[in-house]
């Protein structure tokens, strides 16, 4: 019965959603706020985890340190605190509360900027220029400020002090994500800058100011100091602060950076082999001075970068939609502006008479008002920019470090015995120029079983993370490194007691993300970068090879050496002459016949008093030279021309001839051969001294 009733029930009716209308879905669109975007994607600005978001954090206060004081003309004098708010945490926590500072001396903040600059995205002087500057999107500091608030809820704090002589400016303030705008917490004048309390922080703040060498006021009679507290980690080693501001220095060395890192470290699990981060003692006093825990890195030149001048965009770099949002721009700016003067106003190298050409070249006349310039029209003149000959833009937009302070940087941070460096005249992409630079250095203390290390920077900021996906590094794999003497393998870094060193310095660095960390895969670009390096290992090719030419003649001397006393006591034995008089000349036909041995080559990588100086751009450290007798790091390949092979009729060479295992091989197993050459010549040669021909005799002379 029951079953029946079952089976006459009607089925249950399953509840739907109710439908939404076109209304109701409209109602829901709102705007989003570029702030609160990046709140919820604070990865792709660099604040991954905690121990990235501490150092993205300092980047971004540095990097608009560096600026503001170079654009202002004053030497950068900056102060890197950073204060461990949680130094009794326990030992498995993953991060801790930090607040970071960076104080500068430059020329200040007026005070109606300080919300816009600090409490607002893409806001900023540096992105619709074309000059060479670290900071380009407006983004960094205040994103750094924004992670702090939402991981900490404590807001910035900022003073600066525009002018000498006046009061200094102390605000609080916070960015409301929904509305991208900052609110103020705390506005104050006070007297004091930099602040006080920075001084007593520990024993060598409190040395170091006592000293004059710390936030004194006659250094810093202008700028800005800004704390951000934020979740973060402090950890040594690949990727660190520590890191960063050693490279920075090296990039930057008109610049003074005072270090206070915290009290409680985290060690890297794996120890840092680059030498610019752990390059031993020795070379770190070259470099910094420690004062209790506080680092210095000094000021190496007195002399501020070439100052950069604003260029005017270049025609070919412009595409078709710019081009009419330009002319709509022009005719805001300028009423009744004619093509003619906005072809020699809004770009370069376009003169007088070729803006004419243009103009006739679409059909107008050089008095046609340029918004009266129609969509047809604007497209004919994109294609005149494409195929007109123009010069490339000026390269005065730009501030390169140089050769030698190339070389300085890594001769300082390096423990090396060969530095070359290149700098590669500027280029254009998408019409912007840009200039490469590169330095490598080799041997001494460096690891030679291990891959080499590449350091990037950009307009003189370090790139320390995404390497693989960086232009710079395809480049250095692209780069034939058995051409110069090294093991590379294929797509793959070369191998051997190597560092690589490249810069780009540009109006606008292509980077791969908002966060900086990479530069983006542009062919002219990475054909830039791999000319540099291929210049710079042209150089360490010819210092490997005289190496191994003075490896191979010690070696070849040391078996003269090693039996010419045998044959002058049997050619005494034989003729009766004076022993030591058939040694004497012996020797001195042996150190004849192998004189490079005793080549001395000077700090350029030239024989000294023997060859001119033919090669720019190299230092050799004598000191960091391996004996002779000890030969190459093994990582080194040996040369083309080191074992001339032996070929087949079939044009293989034989097995073991002029190959790496063959040219590293000890003497022994080459020698019988190589004896038996040496003793005809010797006793010829010995004969020839004492007056006789040269007697055959049996393999028992030896």
């Amino acid at each position: 019965m029951a079953a029946k009733e079952a089976a006459t029930a009607e089925p249950r009716k399953k509840k739907t959603a109710p439908r939404v209308d076109a209304e109701a879905m409209a109602a829901r669109q709102r705007d989003i706020s570029v702030s609160e975007f990046f709140a919820k994607n604070r990865h792709l600005l660099g604040f991954d985890n905690p121990r990235k978001a501490m150092l993205t954090t300092i980047k971004e206060a540095v990097d608009n340190s560096l600026d503001a004081c170079e654009e202002a003309g004053i030497l950068p004098e900056i102060a890197v605190i950073v204060e461990d708010l949680e130094p009794n945490r326990p030992a498995t926590a993953k991060s801790s509360r930090y607040r970071v500072t960076v104080i500068d001396n430059g020329p200040g903040i007026v005070r109606k900027q300080v919300e816009n600059i600090f409490g607002r995205l893409l806001y900023g002087s540096k992105f619709h220029r074309l000059k060479m500057s670290r900071g380009q999107q407006g983004i960094g500091i205040s994103a750094a400020g924004m992670y702090g608030l939402i991981t900490t809820g404590r807001p910035m704090t900022i003073f600066t002090k525009p002018k000498a002589g006046q009061p200094t400016h102390h605000i609080e303030l916070a960015m409301n994500t929904k509305t991208n705008r900052a609110e103020v917490t705390f506005d104050k004048e006070v007297k004091e800058f930099p602040p006080v309390r920075f001084r007593e922080l520990s024993s060598g703040t409190r040395a170091l100011a006592e000293q004059g060498g710390f936030l004194t006021s006659e250094e810093f009679p202008t700028g800005t100091s800004v704390s951000i507290e934020l979740d973060g980690k402090y950890q040594r080693g690949r990727g660190s602060v520590d890191e960063f501001l050693e490279l920075t220095a090296i990039a930057n060395p008109h610049a003074r950076i005072v270090f206070v890192p915290p009290s409680r470290v985290t060690e890297d699990e794996e120890p840092d082999v680059l030498a610019v981060a752990e390059a031993g003692a020795a070379a770190k006093a070259k470099v910094t001075t420690e004062t209790n825990g506080v680092i210095v890195y000094p000021r190496g030149v007195q002399e501020l970068p070439p100052e950069t001048k604003e260029i005017q965009p270049h025609p070919k770099g412009i595409e078709l939609g710019i081009l009419l949002q330009m002319l709509k721009d022009y005719e805001l700016a300028e009423k009744g502006g004619t093509l003619y003067n906005f072809l020699q106003e809004r770009f370069c190298r376009v003169s007088a008479s070729t803006a004419s050409q243009m103009c006739e070249a679409i059909g107008v006349s050089s008095r046609a008002k340029a918004g009266d310039i129609e969509p047809p029209q604007a497209e004919k003149l994109y294609k005149v920019f494409q195929d007109a000959k123009l010069a490339p833009p000026p390269t005065d937009c730009l501030a390169p470090i140089g050769v030698r302070q190339l070389l300085a940087g890594m001769l300082k941070g390096v423990r090396a015995e060969f530095y070359s460096a290149s700098s590669r005249s500027a280029e254009v992409y998408r019409g912007r120029p840009f200039q490469i630079e590169a330095a490598i250095a080799f041997g001494g203390e460096l690891p030679g079983d291990e891959a080499a290390r590449v350091i990037r920077f950009a307009n003189r900021v370090p790139l320390l993370f995404q390497q693989s996906a960086c232009s710079s590094f395809k480049a250095v794999t692209e780069t034939p490194w058995k051409n110069y003497n090294l093991q590379h393998p294929r797509g793959g870094l070369p191998v051997g007691p190597l560092v690589i060193m490249i810069h780009m310095a540009s109006v606008w660095v292509p980077f791969t993300s908002e966060s900086k960390e990479a530069i983006a895969d542009y062919d002219e670009i990475r054909k830039e970068m791999k000319l540099a390096l291929m210049e710079c290992g042209r150089k360490l090719g010819t210092y490997l090879r005289k190496r191994q030419k003075m490896r191979r003649e010690g070696e070849r001397r040391d078996v003269f050496e090693r039996y010419i006393g045998e044959i002058s006591k049997a050619i005494n034995a034989i003729t009766g002459d004076d022993p030591k008089k058939i040694y004497a000349a012996l020797l001195e036909q042996a150190r004849a016949r192998t004189a490079v041995a005793d080549q001395v080559l000077d700090e350029d990588g030239k024989v000294v008093k023997d060859e001119p100086m033919d090669e720019e751009g190299v230092i050799v450290v004598p000191d960091a030279i391996a004996p002779i007798s000890g030969g190459l790091p093994p990582a080194v390949a040996a040369p083309p021309e080191a074992e001339p092979a032996k070929r087949t009729r079939g044009g293989k060479a034989p097995a073991g001839k002029g190959t790496k295992a063959a040219a590293d091989a000890p003497a022994r197993t080459a020698r019988p051969a190589k004896v038996d050459a040496a003793r005809e010549e010797l006793r010829a040669r010995a004969a020839k001294a004492a007056g006789r021909k040269a007697k055959p005799d049996g393999p028992g002379l030896f």
